[in-house]
């Protein structure tokens, strides 16, 4: 009986030794386990996204007809509508073109062209439809499009508070 205590002293002493040592190997030796996530392919959001159907709809309606020039505002300008403008802009336009619209926001001196003055005569002269294409499609090199991102009841919002900012100055 006195030798199976003194194996089982032995063994546990030998047992918490390899433990302690386990654990300062665990970071000297790594065993890298395959796992799938690892051998598939992947792809960045984005990366290549599917055109949409030739001659379709899209699921909000036709927006713009291509070669028909700039679409008219269908949305009245009220509260509401400014209310969600104004927060559509400060999230997705603000750090871009500024606070008043001016294009001075902080990520501005770091992009190759100059965003946009909302509040400059030049702008404010360009159509309804012009603003909610240039936010719809973008502008090659300069603005991405923000047509995934916002509904289009939501852009014509954002055109309706556009028009504020040289109020606001």
């Amino acid at each position: 009986m006195r030798l199976l205590k003194q194996l089982f002293w032995v063994f546990l002493t030998i047992g918490v030794l390899l433990g302690v040592l386990e654990l300062f190997l665990f970071d000297v030796i790594k065993i890298d386990w395959v796992s799938f996530m690892e051998i598939q392919p992947s792809y960045r959001p984005m990366e290549n996204p599917l055109l949409p159907p030739e001659r379709s709809i899209p699921v909000e309606g036709a927006i713009a007809i291509p070669g028909m020039g700039a679409p008219e505002n269908p949305s009245t300008v009220d509260e509401g509508s400014l209310t969600r403008g104004a927060e559509l802009y400060a999230i997705h336009c603000q750090m871009c073109h500024g606070v008043a619209g001016e294009g001075n926001g902080p990520i501005a001196p770091f992009l190759a062209n100059r965003p946009a003055n909302f509040a400059s005569d030049v702008v404010q002269s360009k159509s309804d439809g012009s603003f909610f294409l240039a936010i719809s499609n973008g502008i090659d090199g300069r603005m991405p499009a923000l047509n995934e991102n916002l509904t289009v009841s939501e852009r014509w919002d954002v055109v309706n508070f556009l028009r504020t900012l040289k109020l606001a100055q």
